[in-house]
Formats: C-alpha cells, structure tokens, sequence
C-alpha cells in the first residue's frame, strides 16, 4: 500500500472514530488547490531544459500551509498529494498554527551544477511567488533541497514582495533561520522516545538501540540518544550495517564518516548483513531512512519492543497489524518525527517578531511541544480505545475539522 492509500487509509479510520459527517470528510481530504508550472531553464552549456514543478496546498482552515520543496527525478503527484495531507495532520498533531502542503521540481539534483540549480530555483519562485506567501504557503527544504535552495527563493519572492524572511524556513542562519533547525527533526524523534519510555517508567539510559539511517534525522537522533546514555547497538545506512552489543561509540562514528570513511571499514564495530538490521535484537527500534521498510516480510521477525517512526511512512498497514498482534508499541511519523515542522514555525515566529532565539530556548520549547503533544495523543488514546497511530490521527483530523466547521465551510 502506497503512502497516499495509508494516509487516507488512516483518515477514514479516524474520521469514522469521530463520527465525522461523510461530506465533512470528502471536504478534508481533498486539496485546497494543486499547481503544475512549467520550468524553462538555460542550461551551462547554452542548450534549453525543461522541467515541471508544482505545489500541493492541501489545507488553511488552521493557518498558513507548510511542507516541503523536494527536487527529485521521481516526483509522483500521488506522493505529493499524501505528504501535502500528511502535513496537515502532523501540523495539527504539534499544535503549530499551519495546513498541509508538499511541493518539489521532477529533477536530478546531482546532474545540475550550482549555477543550474539556482536559475531552476528562481524561475520555479517566479511562476508560484504569488500562490505562496507568510499568510498563505510557507515552504521549506526536502528530499535534494536544502538551506541555499531557500535562500535563493527567499531571494526571488522579495524580488516581487519587499524583504520577506518568514516566506521561507530552513535558511541560513545569516538570512533569519533558526538555530537548533539542524538538529530539529532528530532532536523531536529524541524528545519523542523519551516521553513514550516513561510513560513505560523505563528511560533512555538503561535501553539499546538500532538506529537504519544515518542521514540528517538518523545522525542527530544517534548523537543525543547517545548523549542521554542510551547505548546503540546496530547502525546501517544504504552503504550497509555495523553492530557492536557492547555499544557503538556515535561521536567517533559520525568523525570516522564526516572525514569520508564508510560504515565497513569503522574500526569500533563489526559488519552485519543490513537486512539483518531491522531484526536485530534491541528494546528500541528507529527507522529513519526511507519509507516501506517494515512490511509483512520482515514486521514477524522485528525483536524490538518499541519503534519509533523517524522517517515518514517506515511501517507499512500489513507491518502494522503484526506489530500490534505481537505487542510491538509504534510511535507514529506524524508525531515522532515532527521536531523540523515545531522549529520551522520557532523560526517564521522569530522572523516575523524580528527577535531571534537562543538555542537554548529553541530546544526548551521543542521539547515542551514534543511533550504536550505525547500527552494529547494519550489522552485521545484513551477516550477512543485505539493505538497511538489512531490516536495521532484522530488528534490531528479532529483539531482540523473543529477548525473548518468554526470558520463554516457550507456556506
């Protein structure tokens, strides 16, 4: 099952727990407006090329649409649509006033120089800057963007706008981004593994970890679990997966890969087979890379207790029936991993307040978001009888259908 089919999928689950009026409902899941541009760039080498971009704004009845800019060869208009639907349940869920949108070019980043990038970034802001906006859209980075590409759209929209900082989050410090958004997303899954072990009275200190991913979210959650004492006993990445049980030692891991080593030849741990990682033995599981990690091939064999959804959509609805039949507790992408969308709105606060934040009170508020938001889901879980990811959704579906009914949507 796709991530489009899951997310609505989960939608009706919820919407059914709520009782929520079948018109009501198509109303919700259908997006505010879908936007298809045409992108002609001169290439270095004097030839012309065209690519497509587009926005997905899916919902405003809460505040001002977030979600990413992806560029990526397979950009799937479906995809899109579930990540822009996604978004305004996560927004929902945190409790940061925003809708759902999802964005991105059909590209390959890695065959374009610099130069390209930059001309495909501003021609792409000139054929939406007047659909996006620090009311209306507010875009960040995603799959093959990142800080640049939002300076450069920051950029072009105040070509047309006035200096405009908020229109945009994940900039550069220098342009009005926020310190601690580096860490954010791997940070929340940190806070997030946190509140869900307690509430089980264990903590991090005394549980082992596995940890597939290394990138951004996989990195950060790494460092600062291993920061809080908990000991990571298996990591993998797409070049392939080490384990040590005594224990992997994250800081040198992360010096050893940052000076261009690879997981195999890492002196502090000995190499496994990576479809072994996700089985491995350990208390907590963190899957932070790709979407469709855990499905009914693998989900029987998983020994972990608890699994925290680092990236979006890891665990399939087949993975996810097995899991709760053998007592596995899950902990939804739609919270787990919503630490980058809290300090994306810390960051357009900041830019529209024209007062920066120390880092310090960036991570104190996070962690009081990531907190508040647990315990919102566990309430829900309770008055609903379901399992976390029920209660994520119905917490997020509810607040957004409160929202548009108040504004009134039949008239």
């Amino acid at each position: 099952m796709n991530a489009l089919a899951a997310t609505s999928r989960n939608f009706r689950q919820a919407a059914r727990l709520l009782g929520l009026d079948s018109k009501l409902q198509k109303s919700l899941l259908i997006p505010l407006r879908e936007i298809k541009v045409e992108c002609t760039i001169p290439k270095d080498d004097g030839t012309l090329a065209t690519f497509v971009g587009f926005r997905v704004q899916h919902d405003n009845s809460r505040g001002p649409m977030k979600g990413g800019i992806r560029y990526h060869p397979e950009v799937d208009p479906d995809e899109v649509n579930a990540l822009a639907q996604l978004m305004t349940w996560k927004t929902a869920v945190a409790a940061v006033p925003y809708g759902g949108a999802k964005g991105g070019i059909g590209c390959t980043p890695g065959e374009l120089s610099r130069s390209e990038l930059e001309r495909l970034t501003r021609v792409f802001t000139q054929k939406i800057h007047d659909l996006i906006g620090i009311n209306t859209d507010v875009p960040a980075p995603d799959m093959g963007t990142n800080a640049q590409t939002m300076a450069w759209i920051l950029d072009e929209y105040s070509k047309f706008h006035g200096h405009s900082p908020a229109v945009v989050t994940g900039k550069p410090i220098d342009l009005g981004g926020s310190l601690g958004r580096d860490a954010a997303t791997g940070r929340g899954v940190m806070y997030a593994t946190e509140a869900l072990l307690t509430e089980y009275s264990e903590s991090i200190s005394g549980s082992t970890f596995v940890i597939q991913g290394l990138g951004n979210v996989g990195s950060w959650a790494a460092k600062l679990i291993h920061q809080k004492g908990g000991k990571i006993v298996a990591v993998g990445d797409v070049t392939g997966a080490i384990r040590n049980k005594s224990g992997i030692d994250i800081p040198a891991l992360l010096k050893h890969r940052s000076e261009g080593g690879s997981l195999e030849d890492f002196y502090g741990a000995e190499v496994m087979d990576a479809a072994e990682l996700l089985v491995h033995e350990c208390d907590v599981l963190v899957p932070c890379a790709l979407g469709g990690v855990l499905n009914r091939e693998n989900a029987a064999e998983v020994k972990a207790r608890f699994i925290i959804e680092g990236a979006n959509h890891p665990t399939d609805t087949e993975a996810d029936e097995i899991l709760a039949k053998k007592g596995v507790i899950v902990l939804p992408d739609i919270y787990a991993n919503s630490g980058g969308v809290v300090v994306s709105y810390f960051e357009w606060v900041q830019n529209i307040q024209g007062f920066m934040w120390d880092e310090e009170k960036v991570n104190r508020e996070l962690q009081k978001y990531m907190k508040n938001a647990f315990q919102n889901i566990k309430d829900m879980c309770k008055s609903q009888n379901c399992n976390l990811r029920m209660g994520a959704f119905t917490l997020g579906v509810n607040r957004v259908a409160k929202a548009t009914l108040l504004r009134g949507w039949e008239a």
